[in-house]
């Protein structure tokens, strides 16, 4: 009897024992899951799809000394459909995510992660757009832009988005304002006729491209800024003829918003200078070497009214709009143009991210390349053209 009185309460301590492990281990995940719902909080993380959408028509008339060309249909040059990617995590965090089909296209305008560092500063890495001037960073977009059509040759030369690394923000000073942005990049590459191109990811020529923009707002409305800008950096292949060539860049920039009486008067301008040091290239027709100043200038200003005080809905949905452009290459190049453009146009938004686009533009063209290279110089394009667009910011 005392022998089953012992098995009983050895069995019982082994239960009460194994109850204790089972209910140690329970706890302990709860404890776990209790941790890691405490360290990722409701709203932490978040995604957001934006983008934009631009597609319409065009009517184009070329004459090209005497032998005129009609064109009408979609227009693929400004046809751009890019959804935006953004995903923040905490409050410091935030990745960007833009691919472009554009034209026949599939692309990407930018991919980056940024670090919200503190009051004022942004840091920044990945497929980035540099900092020079304020178009192709602020007003590209169709449904910001006031015209159909980019500025010829501001949005695109240089190439202005590449691989590198980016710090920006803001500070202010009294009323005034100040804001500022520097990146480092892969660089370009220069190719034998003098044009430049986005060396890549991995370069050839291991050089580094610095570039940056401060930009002054003197109101404390922030209705006026004054933007400038450089970019440097070697562009030539090690081992070649090319290997000591450097870029040098320049650009100013202008941005106007100020209502007067019941109009809305928005102003915007921007000036590239681009300088190449190499001077001597090679002819790709016979390869032999020919010279001449690497240097292109290009530029515009835009000016447009919309009276947004107006009773009328519709009268206040109007804008009207007008750009004069310059796009001047080097001259006795492959690329030798010099183009003179003048656009108007009359808008009708829908809402304050949706616009209609009638837009008419002229542009007149001059050849400036040489006799030699298989050019005539002074030969005049003229080309009209009527656009009908519709963009939208998503």
């Amino acid at each position: 009897m005392l022998l089953m009185v012992f098995a009983l309460a050895f069995l019982q301590g082994e239960a009460n024992a194994q109850q204790t492990v089972t209910d140690s281990s329970v706890l302990n995940r709860l404890q776990a899951l209790e941790q890691q719902a405490a360290d990722r909080k409701p709203g932490e993380d978040n995604l957001l799809v934006a983008g934009l959408v631009t597609f319409g028509l065009v009517s184009h008339h070329t004459n090209a000394g005497g032998d005129i060309t009609k064109q009408h249909g979609i227009d693929g040059d400004n046809f751009e459909f890019s959804p935006l990617f953004l995903w923040r995590h905490g409050t410091r965090f935030l990745m960007e995510f833009e691919p472009s089909f554009s034209g026949d296209e599939l692309g990407v305008n930018w991919a980056d992660i940024s670090y919200f560092a503190a009051k004022g500063l942004i840091l920044r890495g990945g497929y980035i757009v540099l900092p020079f001037g304020s178009y192709s960073k602020r007003l590209a977009a169709g449904w910001i832009n006031k015209l159909a059509t980019d500025p010829e040759g501001v949005a695109d030369v240089p190439p202005l988005t590449d691989y590198g690394v980016e710090a920006e923000g803001g500070l202010q000073a009294g009323t005034m304002k100040w804001n500022y942005d520097v990146a480092i990049s892969t660089g370009m590459q220069l190719n034998q006729d003098g044009t430049i191109q986005n060396a890549g990811l991995a370069p050839t020529n291991n050089n580094m491209n610095f570039s940056g923009r401060v930009g002054w707002l003197p109101f404390a409305n922030s209705s006026m800024e004054f933007g400038l800008s450089g970019m440097t950096g070697k562009v030539g292949d090690p081992n070649t003829k090319f290997e000591n060539a450097k870029s040098k860049m320049y650009a100013g920039d202008l941005n106007v918003v100020e209502n007067i009486s019941q109009l809305q008067l928005n102003i915007k301008g921007q000036y590239n200078l681009i300088d190449i040091t190499q001077s001597d290239y090679i002819d790709p027709v016979d390869s032999s070497s020919y010279n001449f100043e690497n240097r292109t200038k290009t530029g515009y200003i835009m000016a447009a009214l919309r009276p947004v005080l107006s009773s009328s809905n519709f009268i206040k949905n109007l804008e009207i709009a007008a750009r004069y452009g310059n796009y001047t290459t080097p001259r006795n190049s492959l690329m030798g143009v010099k183009d003179n453009t003048l656009a108007f146009g009359l808008n009708y938004w829908l809402s304050w991210r949706s616009v209609l686009h009638l837009t008419y533009e002229t542009i007149k063209s001059e050849s400036t390349i040489s006799e030699k290279l298989g050019g005539t110089p002074g030969a005049l394009t003229k080309t009209n053209s009527l656009y009908l667009q519709f963009s939208i910011q998503l």
